[in-house]
């Protein structure tokens, strides 16, 4: 029996605005021979939905390649410009989520044309290599080129870089926290902000022995998360000389790191470890908002009139707003 199958049902808790979706997200099964199927399938446009392009049509789509890490390829970003921003822009690097093992940046569409329309930033959406063909610390190097392109072409792109911010959602508030990380630690770019999604912080919830019995039931679960870390870290996750640019909860302190803002579902697989990464870096002096919210499921925010999804733009949006406008 898995350790989903094994703990009490908890669809009592789900928020009623955010439940019917559950009927209808397809249930993923990921093993390294149903990948590619399910890449496929959650790159597949819904039908009928409206285009982000309509939506938010102030904003202007550039497709760039950046040079990659030494020896590594060149890095495919999306750069989204929105109409009438200032001379000198604030900037956001932003990482899809996928477990590390699906998505592309072109998933982010919608959310990067809205980050650009409400703040007025140029966003950067990353493409990073996926796992298990690219295991760590690929990914995070991916992202590391696309904020050194950032830095340098700063004055080309009209971006002010002392507002450069980095974030993502589930596996890409993993990336951005491991990004955050790694750039403290080369000290050749500074990241002003941290914009952490949900994120997957911690290789070691796989092998918790008493994990939390009200979270990781709906969309991404215990299983999920197993076959994920394992197809990023390229071993069985929960180990000793784990990186933590490829498992940012691992980082040895979390001093000089920048501001953050964290936020997640109390019925998320990452509540614990994300609740537990926002304590340590509020007790490590660094300036931190972090957001839970009741009923919300790992990637809640897929309902649109939901109250939650409401809620949760309108909070990191403005966090983000506040540090740019600071």
């Amino acid at each position: 029996m898995s350790a989903t199958e094994n703990r009490a049902s908890t669809r009592h808790l789900v928020d009623p605005a955010a439940a019917p979706a559950l009927d209808v997200f397809p249930p993923f099964t990921f093993t390294l021979e149903t990948l590619p199927a399910i890449r496929e399938r959650t790159t597949t446009p819904v039908p009928g939905a409206p285009a982000p392009a309509e939506l938010f049509p102030g904003v202007t789509l550039t497709e760039h390649r950046v040079p990659g890490e030494d020896g590594d390829p060149d890095v495919r970003v999306l750069r989204y410009s929105p109409a009438g921003r200032a001379a000198t822009a604030p900037a956001l690097v932003w990482i899809h989520g996928g477990g590390f093992i699906i998505g592309t940046a072109e998933q982010e569409d919608l959310t990067c044309r809205r980050i650009a329309t409400e703040t007025g930033a140029v966003i950067v959406s990353v493409d990073y290599r996926l796992a298990p063909e690219t295991p760590a610390p690929g990914s995070v190097h991916d992202c590391y080129a696309a904020l050194r392109w950032l830095h340098e072409q700063a004055d080309a792109l009209g971006v002010d870089s002392s507002r450069i911010a980095v974030g993502g959602n589930s596996a890409g508030g993993g990336l951005a926290a491991c990004l955050a990380i790694l750039a403290r630690d080369r000290a050749e770019f500074p990241v002003s902000f941290q914009l952490l999604i949900y994120p997957m912080l911690d290789d070691r919830t796989v092998t918790t022995e008493q994990p939390n019995p009200y979270t990781g039931e709906f969309i991404w679960t215990p299983e999920s998360n197993r076959f994920g870390w394992t197809s990023l870290l390229g071993r069985e996750p929960g180990g000793e000389k784990v990186s933590p640019y490829a498992s940012a909860a691992r980082v040895e302190t979390v001093t000089g790191l920048p501001p953050a803002y964290l936020s997640v579902g109390a019925l998320d697989l990452f509540l614990d470890e994300d609740i537990a990464y926002a304590g340590r870096l509020l007790r490590a002096g660094v300036p931190t908002e972090l957001h839970v919210y009741p009923g919300g499921y790992h990637g809640f925010n897929m309902v649109p009139d939901a109250w939650m999804t409401k809620a949760y733009f309108r909070d990191f949006i403005g966090a983000l707003g506040r540090h740019f406008n600071r």
